[in-house]
């Protein structure tokens, strides 16, 4: 059974950062192509930003240049790491995984509207809450 599961959510001022991080167990990690995802509230679910078996990334425009995703094979874990935040990141985030590699070659516009539609298994999620 695969599993995903977030943690490191919270509430941070604007420009602050945080580190988010799944774990995921169940498969084999290595091969997939794994995502971060977030819904604001009256929101569509969006992608955030992805990462390939390959290690390619990619980033929704809004956080370039700000988040960071990688993925540490050997401890089945995938993080987002999140800097000068703003209040406009707030939402749930969420880890996903396919075990196809469809999503992972999206454009970065593709991925942000319709990828989540390629994600496979998810976790619960994680809030993050940046105040002005």
């Amino acid at each position: 059974e695969v599993q995903l599961v977030e943690s490191g959510g919270g509430s941070v001022q604007a420009g602050g950062a945080l580190r988010l991080s799944c774990s995921a167990s169940g498969y084999t990690y290595s091969t997939y192509c794994m995502g971060w995802f977030r819904q604001a509230p009256g929101k569509e679910r969006e992608g955030v930003a992805a990462i390939g078996s390959d290690g390619t990334t990619i980033y929704a425009d809004s956080v370039k240049g700000r988040f960071t995703i990688a993925k540490d094979n050997a401890k089945n874990s995938l993080y987002l790491h999140m800097n000068s935040l703003k209040p406009e990141d707030t939402a749930m985030y969420y880890c996903a995984a396919s075990s196809g590699l469809r999503v992972c070659g999206y454009s970065d516009s593709d991925f942000v509207r319709v990828g989540y539609y390629g994600m496979e298994y998810w976790g619960n999620g994680t809030l993050v809450t940046i105040s002005p």
